[in-house]
């Protein structure tokens, strides 16, 4: 297997990005409310969590779940987070945007990512739900984005080995293909033997313990339970590595 593989492991907190580090992970992608698909983390938790690690760190930049076509404020939202987030020294973001037909907005897009500059710009899994992912890679290729993360358009990245496989081939040297979707150790080295792709994106978190007595148990938070706490441990991260590396 091969020794370059690179990791990026999604977080949501300072303790899982120091973690990421500490088991080896080459960067993070920094999120918050991973439990509604991410959205842009505050400008507090990027200081700090810069402040804490000294891989890169890329920034979420999402304004809101529910899918990926925007208004114009919500544009504005993105643009003012980028600008923010090269303030507080992230090192690359992540971001996507689709046209009502679904297809990549190439134009928004390519504002985004010459804003960025000289940020890595990731197009995340919006890509997922372009109707043809062949033509969505050619789109994404003008915007500038150094590379894009996908499932292959599948429920997951095991699912969609062969159509990742075809966009590795697609892609060439010309942008970076980053497989995604319910990665885990005891499958992270079928897919890359599958797919030839060199970076892997995982969220690699377990639940916790909230750490308080519930005197409430009727009590919730609108129509949701306690919310459950998740982190990234070192341990977890050293063990994916080390099966995404060995020998086959």
């Amino acid at each position: 297997m091969n020794s370059a593989i690179q990791l990026e492991v999604c977080v949501e907190s300072i303790e899982s990005a120091r973690a990421a580090e500490q088991g080896g992970a080459t960067r993070v992608e920094l999120c918050s409310a991973l439990s509604e698909g991410g959205i842009t983390p505050s400008a507090g938790l990027i200081a700090m969590v810069r402040r804490n690690v000294n891989i890169p760190v890329h920034v979420l930049i999402r304004p809101r779940g529910g899918g990926f076509v925007y208004s114009n404020d919500e544009f504005d939202v993105m643009k003012r987070d980028i600008v923010l987030g090269r303030q507080l020294g992230a090192n690359g973001v992540a971001l996507g945007i689709l046209d009502l037909e679904g297809h990549i907005d190439i134009d928004r897009t390519r504002i985004l990512v010459e804003l960025a500059s000289p940020m890595q710009v990731t197009f995340h899994r919006a890509f997922d739900f372009a109707p043809k992912l062949a033509e969505a890679l050619k789109a994404v290729l003008k915007t500038g984005a150094t590379r894009i993360l996908t499932s292959g358009g599948a429920p997951s990245a095991e699912q969609g080995s062969e159509v990742l496989r075809d966009l590795v081939l697609q892609a060439g040297s010309r942008i970076g293909i980053m497989a995604a979707g319910r990665i885990r150790q005891n499958n992270v080295a079928q897919v890359i033997r599958a797919t030839g792709v060199l970076e892997i994106h995982s969220n690699l978190a377990s639940p916790l313990p909230s750490g308080a007595r519930q005197l409430k148990p009727d009590l919730s938070l609108g129509s949701l339970p306690e919310p459950v706490r998740t982190e990234v441990s070192p341990e977890t991260v050293a063990a994916f590595l080390q099966a995404a590396t060995e020998p086959a």
